[in-house]
């Protein structure tokens, strides 16, 4: 098991090089978002993105059509990146069980920090990452 806060550079390189579908919780159309940054730069090294915002569902992020819950997603996903407060995190992750198929991963951006949600995925076997940015990992170990 992958410890969630001090993850290995050798785990987040296996994450990070085997995740191909994610969809982010609180994807923002708004270009000085980190969310929106994040989903521009994963996206343009080859991710398949699936924006989740119900303020902004049926419009369009970076070509991808925004969906209002986790619960609309009706394809697999490898990995959920989640930009949200982290008393959200309970909820996230009850969206995240209801899926047909769970996703390998979560990962909690910068300063969200869940430890009941991270033991609750942990034990329906999804990793958790917290407290970390997919894009600055990415960045660092694989750019």
């Amino acid at each position: 098991m992958i410890d969630s806060l001090n993850p290995s550079d050798e785990d987040l390189m296996a994450i990070l090089t085997t995740t191909k579908t994610i969809a982010m919780v609180g994807a923002s159309n708004k270009q000085r978002r980190a969310s929106y940054q994040v989903f521009n730069y994963m996206q343009t090294n080859g991710y398949d993105i699936t924006p989740i915002n119900p303020v902004l569902e049926g419009q369009e992020i970076l070509s991808k059509k925004v969906l209002s819950s986790l619960r609309g997603i009706d394809h697999s996903i490898d990995m959920v990146d989640v930009f949200r407060a982290s008393d959200q995190m309970d909820e996230v992750i009850s969206d995240i069980l209801t899926l047909k198929t769970l996703p390998k991963y979560i990962w909690m951006q910068i300063g969200v920090i869940n430890e009941g949600a991270a033991e609750l995925a942990q034990q329906n076997g999804i990793e958790v990452i917290m407290n970390r940015c997919p894009k600055i990992e990415h960045m660092r170990l694989l750019s």
